[in-house]
C-alpha cells in the first residue's frame, strides 16, 4: 500500500487536508439545503424515497454543517496567525474579512433561510477575543459548551462551541503533519466508529415508521428522532474526519480523491453557487413543489460533476475561485493578481 506524503506545513503554506475536508463538507450540506429549497415532496411510505429520508437523516443532516462550522473555526485562527506572521494587523483584517462575510451572507439569506454565512460573520465576531485564550481553556469552553449545546439538540448555536474547537485545533496544530501521526488517527477514528454506531442505533431505533416533512411542522416522534441526530452529529462528524484523513494516506485514494481538493480551495464559490444551481434547476425544469427526494440526489450529483469540473479547470489558470478573490480584495484592500504566473523556461 502506496502512501501518501502529507508532510508538515510551514506556519503560511496552505494545510491541504483542510481543503479536502471543506470540499467533502460541501458534498453532504447540498444533499440536504435542496430540500427546502425546492419545496420536495414528503415521499410515500414504503417507497425508495422515504429511504433514502432516513438515509440522509441518520447519516447527513447535522453531520456536514457542523464539520464545515468546525473548518471555520480552523480557518479563523489560520488567518490571524498567518497575517500577523506577515507583520499585518490580523484584527483589522479579520474584522474587514468577516463584514464581508456578513455582506454576502444578507444577500444569500434572501434566497436561502438557512444559510450559514451571516451566522458564521456574526459567532466569528464574538469569539475573537478567543484567539489569544490558551489553548487547553479554548478546548476545555468549546466541549462543555458542545455537550450542554447537544443534549439540548440547540443547532443553532452548537456554531459557537464548534467554531471555538475548531480555534482549539488551529491552536494545537491538529492538521498539520498529519502523516507522522496515522496511528493516533487510526485509533481516535476506531473509537468513534464504535460510539458513532452505538449513536446511530439509538437515533434509529427512534425513528418514525412513516415518512416526514420537517418544514411543515413535525410530532413528538419524529421530533425526538431529529434531537437524537443533532446530539450525535458532532461525534459522526468527528468519525467522518478520521476516515478521510486515513484515506488520504493512500496515494492512489488521494489522486482520485484530488477534485475535492480544488473543490474545497473553492470552498466559498461553490457554497454560493449550490443556490444558484439549485434555483435555476428549480425554474428551468419546473421542480418546485414537484420534486422527488431521490430526484433531488440526480440534481445534486448533477451538480457535484459541473463544480467539481469548474473548480478543477478554474484553479489551473487562476490562484482564487472568484468568489476567494473577491472576498481577498475587501480584506486586504487591494487587487491581488488572479492568474497564474506562467514559469519561463530557460
Amino acid at each position: 500500500m502506496e502512501v501518501s506524503l502529507l508532510k508538515p506545513t510551514e506556519s503560511t503554506e496552505r494545510i491541504e487536508v483542510l481543503d479536502y475536508l471543506r470540499g467533502f463538507a460541501l458534498l453532504g450540506i447540498i444533499l440536504v439545503n435542496i430540500l427546502p429549497l425546492l419545496a420536495v415532496k414528503v415521499p410515500e411510505q414504503g417507497t425508495a424515497d422515504a429511504y433514502y429520508q432516513r438515509f440522509l437523516y441518520l447519516f447527513v443532516e447535522g453531520r456536514f454543517y457542523t464539520l464545515f462550522s468546525f473548518l471555520f473555526g480552523v480557518g479563523f485562527f489560520l488567518f490571524i496567525s498567518r497575517a500577523n506572521a506577515k507583520g499585518k494587523k490580523g484584527y483589522v483584517l479579520f474584522l474587514r474579512r468577516v463584514a464581508a462575510l456578513f455582506i454576502l451572507g444578507w444577500f444569500h439569506v434572501k434566497f436561502h433561510p438557512g444559510e450559514a454565512l451571516t451566522v458564521y460573520s456574526i459567532t466569528g465576531l464574538l469569539l475573537l477575543p478567543f484567539y489569544k485564550v490558551k489553548k487547553e481553556n479554548n478546548l476545555a469552553i468549546g466541549l462543555i459548551l458542545l455537550i450542554v449545546l447537544s443534549i439540548m439538540a440547540s443547532k443553532l448555536f452548537m456554531v459557537v462551541p464548534l467554531m471555538l474547537l475548531g480555534i482549539s485545533a488551529g491552536q494545537y496544530r491538529l492538521f498539520e503533519g498529519v502523516a507522522g501521526n496515522v496511528k493516533k488517527v487510526l485509533i481516535c477514528t476506531a473509537l468513534l466508529l464504535i460510539v458513532s454506531i452505538t449513536g446511530l442505533v439509538y437515533q434509529y431505533q427512534h425513528a418514525p415508521s412513516y415518512p416526514f416533512g420537517i418544514y411543515n411542522g413535525v410530532d413528538e416522534t419524529t421530533y425526538q428522532f431529529l434531537s437524537i441526530g443533532i446530539m450525535i452529529g458532532p461525534i459522526v462528524s468527528a468519525l467522518y474526519v478520521g476516515v478521510l484523513i486515513l484515506l488520504l494516506q493512500i496515494q492512489t485514494v488521494q489522486k482520485l480523491l484530488s477534485p475535492l481538493k480544488s473543490y474545497g480551495r473553492m470552498a466559498l464559490t461553490n457554497y454560493i453557487f449550490q443556490t444558484v444551481f439549485i434555483y435555476l434547476a428549480g425554474y428551468l425544469f419546473n421542480m418546485f413543489d414537484t420534486l422527488t427526494y431521490l430526484q433531488s440526489l440526480i440534481v445534486c450529483l448533477t451538480t457535484y460533476i459541473i463544480q467539481l469540473i469548474f473548480s478543477v479547470v478554474w484553479l489551473r489558470f487562476f490562484q482564487f475561485g472568484p468568489l476567494e478573490w473577491l472576498w481577498r480584495v475587501v480584506t486586504y484592500l487591494e487587487l491581488p493578481p488572479m492568474r497564474k504566473r506562467v514559469k519561463s523556461v530557460n
